[in-house]
């Protein structure tokens, strides 16, 4: 079994089972060889299961469907190796979050951001301070070439909240920086620019 096959029998599976929704422990369940499959083989930075990986090659009607098993929120904590094994990894590709060349480029900035929100989703204090400031250098160049995006200029601290706020609610549909780009565009329309006041 290779991983095109692991995601071929899921999206069998879930055309036949049509579940409202699954996660690790449906498919466990209904695909144990799947499971034990994607246990050993597909593995995040810092090892545990990617199941980001897993969702983003399934049907896309199928991944608003995906629902993590709940867990206790993890205590906040400071591990830096956690954050240093990321951006060693990838560091001469950070420049994708100011400026991005191509799709591989983009492509590599989803994989850095969803490990670093992964990680400060555990309650890496580290990792949540790194994703921000990478984060703003892409909402910047937003702010200046998006028009839908264009009212969020000056409002710094508005900003580093909506940042919190999705990395607290991500999930598994689509790529961080394509929800956080949806997200504020949607939360902007009620904004007036700052400039009008000054």
């Amino acid at each position: 079994m290779d991983f095109n096959c692991a995601v071929k029998i899921i999206n069998k599976l879930l055309i036949e089972k049509r579940p409202d929704m699954f996660n690790s422990s449906w498919i466990r369940k209904h695909a144990p060889h799947v499971y034990r499959f994607i246990q050993k083989n597909v593995r995040s930075e810092i090892g545990a299961i990617d199941w980001d990986r897993v969702t983003r090659a399934l049907d896309r009607r199928f991944q608003r469907k995906w629902k993590p098993s709940l867990r206790n929120r993890s205590k906040e904590y400071r591990k830096k190796a956690e954050v240093r094994f990321v951006l060693q990894k990838y560091h001469n590709k950070l420049y994708a979050f100011v400026a991005p060349t191509d799709k591989n480029d983009e492509h590599v900035r989803d994989i850095i951001s969803i490990a670093l929100v992964r990680i400060a989703q555990k309650g890496n204090v580290i990792a949540k301070e790194e994703i921000i400031k990478l984060v703003r250098f892409t909402i910047y160049d937003w702010i200046e070439r998006c028009p839908t995006l264009s009212s969020w200029e000056g409002y710094e601290s508005l900003i580093q909240k909506r940042i919190e706020v999705c990395i607290r609610y991500y999930r598994y549909s689509g790529t961080f920086i394509g929800y956080l780009f949806k997200t504020l565009e949607y939360a902007g329309r009620g904004l007036r620019p700052i400039s009008a006041y000054s």
